[in-house]
């Protein structure tokens, strides 16, 4: 498949009458197993991106692990949106320049958070990337609601700019009440991106709503960690640790046989 056929296989999914269920990976194993999962499209997570190298998110710092990450996963069996943060410059024709680095290793989608920074910086960033990638799928973050007061009128000042800069799709981190996100659907012209909260609308609840795209964000990651704390804690404690654990020898042909079988109903502790 051409990469133009690959980015138009990408917004297409953002219009198949339900949501993009985005899961969210920070490996080359972990990708490639939720591929196997049949899951069309894999998003990468800047947090775990960043916590994974031992950086901060949100700071800018981590470009490199993200380009790198990228060029790993951007040849796989599956659709790639990455996470750059905002960018990784407060200069358009930079953060345009690592679109296009992003777009040759493969990606076909991008997410850009404004971080509560100007709007016009932002819009000018999203212009700057569709100007150099014209076919890259740009998701545009506002974070009203996740660094914000959710506010509804910046919400919607910030949105409506970002897509008259050329933004395909938007993204609000943090607000799950239904009734809003229904208002922001109706008023939008391009998909919603809603980041799913365990305490939030059920993903058959955010359909109804009219959302197009659901990511999963550091949830995955932050949960993997877990299971690794649980797991200590049982062996410790003499339990015989739980959950799902895919052998050894499956992680290794899922790697060199990607999409051929799914680790999912695996139980073995080896």
């Amino acid at each position: 498949m051409t990469y133009g056929a690959r980015t138009t296989a990408f917004a297409r999914l953002h219009d198949t009458g339900e949501p993009l269920l985005l899961p969210n990976a920070w490996d080359h194993a972990g990708a490639l197993a939720l591929a196997g999962e049949d899951f069309p499209a894999v998003g990468t997570s800047s947090l775990a991106v960043a916590a994974a190298a031992g950086l901060p998110d949100g700071a800018s710092v981590t470009r490199d692990e993200t380009l790198r990450l990228a060029l790993t996963l951007g040849s796989g069996p599956f659709l790639l949106s990455v996470d750059a943060e905002d960018g990784f410059s407060q200069d358009p024709d930079a953060v345009g320049e690592f679109a296009r680095q992003l777009a040759a290793v493969g990606a076909v989608g991008v997410n850009l958070e404004d971080g509560l920074g100007p709007m016009a910086s932002h819009a000018a960033k999203i212009a700057a990337v569709k100007r150099a990638v014209p076919h890259l799928f740009v998701n545009a973050r506002t974070d009203t609601y996740w660094l914000g007061e959710g506010d509804e009128r910046e919400t919607l000042r910030r949105l409506d700019a970002y897509q008259q800069a050329g933004a395909d799709g938007v993204f609000v981190p943090g607000l799950t009440d239904p009734a809003r996100i229904g208002a922001l659907v109706r008023h939008l012209d391009t998909p919603l991106n809603i980041l799913f909260s365990p305490t939030g609308p059920a993903l058959s609840h955010l359909a109804d709503l009219g959302v197009r795209r659901v990511s999963l964000g550091s949830l995955l990651y932050r949960r993997a960690l877990g299971a690794a704390l649980d797991t200590v804690a049982d062996i410790r404690a003499g339990r015989t640790p739980g959950g799902t654990t895919p052998t050894y020898d499956e992680v290794q042909q899922a790697r060199q046989a990607p999409g051929s079988g799914s680790l999912g109903q695996c139980s073995s502790a080896t």
